[in-house]
């Protein structure tokens, strides 16, 4: 599952640099991950950067976007350019 913004956001700005696949950026209100990138950091990370540095907690799973573990790793291999 790829991860949303929810409208908690408080654009603090800290969740953005932390993203590996820059699948956050700034939306018309608040913050928004593009779905397409967002790989839950799998391949990086072993948790989400943005769920960790997020001080209002506004970033749960995006139940629009369910995938799997094995979904994600392609995905960060596709956008690593390693498949």
């Amino acid at each position: 599952m790829s991860l949303i913004i929810t409208d908690e956001c408080i654009n603090c700005d800290v969740c953005e640099p932390e993203c590996p696949n820059e699948a956050i950026s700034q939306g018309d209100e608040i913050y928004v991950i593009d779905p397409s990138k967002c790989t839950e950091c799998v391949g990086h990370f072993d948790e989400p950067q943005c769920q960790q540095v997020c001080p209002v907690d506004c970033i749960p799973l995006d139940p629009n976007h369910k995938e799997t573990e094995e979904q994600l790793m392609e995905k960060y291999l596709v956008l690593t350019g390693q498949l």
